[in-house]
């Protein structure tokens, strides 16, 4: 390494010169250009670190445990915001169960509670009055049996079940030095998931099919950067530990053939390999043959003497 030189970390054993990073990053926030993917630089001891935010696209395949509370954190609301959102739920309450429409004071306020108002990222503050609305008893059933969702990823209040929809995207805001396993932390903080991080990984999905899985100790903000900003290219997804699998670039070349050109490739190698065994018993039968006989001669020429 050259002295001077600042380097940045792929992984814990490989780095990548300034120079080249800088070069990377103004493509890369170039393609951004006018967007909030835009990366900054910054200079920490001598260490340059890049920071922004860093999409990740959802690949589970099995529902996902939310809190259902926040176990750390809560919201403090001074008594005059208290007083009015009492003030709006009785008002709420008064218009909505006139007897006309048999409403159960039981099974609104039951309802009630599922906003999701449990997270700065997903609620921001509560000081805000909600507005009150009539509805038709049609409009009450629909809200009873609504599944609430989060950019997408549905959230059933009473078992607490996170279904992401497969590709949906979301984005956390992460820096170069944080690793795979940070980045992960990050983001089932963020959605208050209950899973463990050691049941995800992270995985680079190009659109020619490979999949290389980002490791414990790599930097998912420099991989991204050098796999370019296209993200019809390549995406970072969040998988299911047990259900991924890396996909070399030549394997993927053949994934993307139909399955009778497959088979006809499956069935020029099997010709191939079966030339080839010919060859190797025809070889391997003379020299067989001729140690057979040199040991004949051998023998021979013992006897007469």
């Amino acid at each position: 390494m050259g002295e001077g030189q600042t380097y940045v970390k792929l992984s814990e054993e490989k780095l990548i010169s300034k120079s080249d990073i800088m070069s990377l990053l103004r493509t890369y926030n170039c393609y951004h250009e006018g967007k909030n993917f835009q990366l900054r630089t910054r200079e920490e001891d001598g260490q340059l670190i890049l920071e922004g935010l860093l999409n990740i696209y959802w690949g589970l395949r099995r529902p996902i445990r939310l809190q259902m509370h926040d176990e750390n954190e809560r919201f403090r609301y001074s008594a005059a915001a208290v007083n009015r959102y009492k003030k709006g739920k009785k008002l709420y309450n008064h218009v909505l169960c006139r007897p006309s429409l048999g409403c159960d004071l039981g099974s609104l306020e039951e309802d009630d509670t599922p906003q999701l108002l449990r997270t700065r990222s997903d609620a921001s503050f509560m000081g805000v009055q909600r507005r009150s609305k009539t509805h038709s008893a049609r409009d009450l059933q629909r809200l009873r049996t609504h599944r609430f969702s989060i950019n997408g990823h549905f959230y059933n209040h009473k078992t607490s079940v996170f279904t992401p929809a497969y590709g949906s995207v979301t984005n956390v805001r992460v820096n170069s030095f944080m690793t795979t396993l940070q980045v992960l932390n990050l983001l089932l903080h963020k959605f208050r998931v209950e899973n463990k991080h050691d049941e995800f990984v992270l995985y680079m999905v190009h659109e020619s099919g490979e999949r290389t899985r980002l490791r414990d100790g790599e930097y998912p903000l420099v991989s991204r950067v050098l796999s370019g900003p296209c993200e019809k290219i390549s995406k970072i997804f969040i998988t299911e530990s047990d259900l991924g699998e890396e996909v070399t670039y030549d394997v993927a070349q053949y994934i993307k053939f139909e399955m009778p050109v497959l088979d006809s490739f499956v069935l020029k190698l099997k010709e191939e390999e079966e030339r080839e065994i010919s060859k190797l018993t025809r070889k391997y039968g003379t020299l067989k043959s001729r140690i057979l006989h040199h040991l004949e001669e051998t023998t021979g020429t013992t006897d007469r003497v």
